[in-house]
């Protein structure tokens, strides 16, 4: 049956290298595991210095699609099965699909927060720092993004809105130059029909001392569709780091919490933090 392949989930990606303007972007993509209702696609970015052949990876990010039916889009069909070369690429890619569909799940239940507009953004260090970017905006005060969706490319746009809201968190709460470090898992928790007005909205969550975490929200508000009320489409966890004009790391201002609900999304910020530094040093002990 016609069906097209929509986006479900981004796996974490790290922002390995910069890639600089005359280079060339060679991005591969294999798909590496199916289930009944789901594809594992992963993702290579290298970039080639044409002048002296030099070649780095520079991005690396596992994405995960399901097909849905050109006849009736709420529709999810089933997926053709692949063959695997060895029996533990097949166990080690059932591993991953049972790891994101319980983080989805889990990521899912605790989507219940919305972020309110502030109309004077607070002193440094408070996390209720929030974003707005003016470009589409419909409407909404400091804090928000709203925009008229689905339009064309609507997912590549989504998500680099996204990325744009969590840097003005991030810059606000410096006051220096920032870059996007590394994102978590970008969670597509529900289609957004058109017709709909999206919310995109951000928040800091959590500082080391040469990092910031910021939570990134995409609501939905189907306003045509009177029977149904705001939902919780997307959401992320973008990590930044402050620089220097040089391009050198600076200290992040430690991130002040007062209430029990901030303090708490601080802990979960850090378990992720240190979670992920272990990986990596597992990692770099590997190679």
């Amino acid at each position: 049956e016609p069906c097209v392949a929509a986006l479900a989930r981004v796996e974490r990606t790290d922002f390995l290298s910069p890639m600089c303007i005359g280079e060339v972007a060679n991005v591969s993509a294999e798909i590496t595991y199916t289930s009944r209702h789901s594809v594992e696609v992963q993702v290579n970015v290298m970039s080639e210095n044409i002048l002296t052949g030099a070649k780095k990876v520079t991005n690396k990010a596992t994405l995960w699609y399901v097909p849905l039916s050109l006849k009736n889009v709420n529709k999810v069909l089933e997926v053709p099965p692949i063959q695997y070369v060895r029996k533990e690429q097949e166990d080690e890619g059932k591993k991953r699909y049972e790891e994101q569909k319980l983080d989805r799940l889990e990521t899912k239940q605790r989507n219940g927060d919305m972020i309110f507009p502030v109309i004077n953004p607070a002193v440094p260090g408070h996390p209720r720092l929030q974003a707005r970017a003016p470009e589409g905006c419909v409407g909404g005060g400091d804090g928000i993004l709203e925009l008229l969706e689905p339009r064309r490319g609507w997912v590549g746009v989504t998500m680099k809105l996204m990325d744009e809201v969590a840097g003005i968190v991030a810059a606000r709460h410096c006051k220096t130059n920032i870059v996007t470090a590394s994102v978590d898992a970008i969670n597509f928790h529900e289609k957004i029909k058109k017709g709909s007005v999206i919310t995109i909205s951000g928040r800091m969550t959590f500082t080391s001392n040469k990092s910031m975490e910021i939570e990134v929200f995409v609501d939905a508000d189907p306003f045509v569709d009177e029977t149904r009320e705001r939902y919780r489409a997307v959401s992320a966890f973008f990590t930044y780091v402050s620089l220097s004009k040089e391009g050198k790391p600076l200290p992040v201002p430690q991130l002040l919490t007062e209430t029990e609900e901030e303090k708490r999304r601080f802990e979960e910020g850090k378990g992720r933090y240190l979670q992920t530094k272990a990986k990596r040093q597992a990692q770099m002990q590997q190679a």
